[in-house]
């Protein structure tokens, strides 16, 4: 169990990203490849990246990952920055700038619990040409695994973004950390997280940030060194997005894309947002809001350079009575 133990000044601080971390998403998705029991949600991309994991595209990139984050008590922190939170290139970035010692260091740790190659050695010592080559490989499975989901993936974390804001709004930090359950529990002031090795991590004021994951699954999962920025990733939950499927009342009324993207603004979503949950363009998303807003369904408000769209009155109960009649099958994972 991991049990990370809040103060005051950490509850503040707490966090939760505005999107998936492309290095998380590699070093989790390659766990996901070649697992018996693949996620229902997850085997169109397992179906499509298997057949491909011998090719010059994938095999580099699934052969640094196994070497440098496998399956197991410990993989080195190097490999997935903070800074990553600023794309793949911040992130690459980091990882090529790592100081030698840290670099001697976290690959001791790692060759303690595992099989270490001697090209992962060569890492260790910070060797141009060997951080170059991992450089060309991670690019190459980033490129062809990770960025292709771009817009499923975010759609699925602003999903989950909007029910933790849900939470916040309602029940303030303590409801946000309870609504994480039955992965984690919140009893304050200590997160109980299940975990593979025993530990307690203490935020000391610098708080938590929260990071949503596509590809993790099951239990979260930290960074190992106290030292650096406390980071919890966690699995979303897939069947929170924006998809109609089985419903057919509210499609037929209003047409299905149409429907979706009402679904869409519940909680409140800019024209931006709402692109990326229904995987349209910003013109059709403009498009159906106008008609939507005509018929009185939602509300349009400028906030800055954006526009915030939300339901009114009427639009949250036809809503409401949409789900009473579809439930459950109107959110399809």
């Amino acid at each position: 169990m991991l049990r990370i133990h809040f103060t005051t000044a950490d509850l503040i601080r707490t966090r939760v990203a505005a999107a998936a971390d492309p290095f998380w998403e590699m070093v989790l998705s390659r766990r996901r490849l070649f697992e018996q029991d693949t996620a229902l949600v997850m085997r169109p991309w397992v179906e499509q990246m298997r057949p491909q994991s011998g090719s010059a595209l994938l095999r580099p990139g699934l052969v640094a990952l196994a070497a440098l984050s496998p399956k197991g008590p410990y993989f080195p922190d190097f490999m997935t920055p903070g800074e990553a939170a600023g794309g793949f290139d911040s992130g690459m970035q980091a990882v090529l700038s790592t100081p030698k010692s840290r670099l001697s260091a976290e690959i001791a740790h790692l060759a303690a619990s595992a099989d270490v190659p001697a090209w992962v050695r060569r890492v260790a010592d910070g060797e141009p040409e060997v951080l170059a080559a991992l450089d060309q490989s991670l690019r190459s499975y980033y490129e062809t695994a990770i960025k292709p989901l771009d817009t499923q993936i975010q759609s699925r974390v602003d999903a989950d973004r909007q029910r933790r804001g849900r939470d916040l709004l309602d029940g303030g930090i303590d409801q946000l950390l309870t609504g994480f359950a039955p992965m984690m529990r919140w009893r304050a002031p200590v997160l109980e997280v299940d975990y593979p090795v025993t530990r307690d991590l203490y935020l000391e004021g610098r708080g938590l940030r929260l990071v949503p994951s596509f590809f993790c699954r099951g239990t979260p999962v930290a960074l190992a060194d106290p030292g650096l920025p406390p980071t919890l990733v966690y699995p979303i939950d897939h069947d929170s997005h924006w998809e109609i499927a089985g419903n057919k009342s509210l499609a037929d009324l209003l047409g299905n894309t149409r429907a979706t993207v009402l679904h869409a603004v519940d909680g409140g979503a800019t024209t931006t947002e709402l692109a990326r949950r229904v995987a349209t363009s910003l013109a059709s998303v403009s498009r159906h809001t106008a008609v939507l807003r005509e018929a009185g369904l939602i509300e349009t408000q400028r906030r800055g350079a954006a526009v915030l769209h939300t339901l009114t009155p009427l639009g949250e109960s036809l809503l409401s009575n949409d789900r009473r009649v579809a439930a459950p099958s109107l959110l399809t994972a």
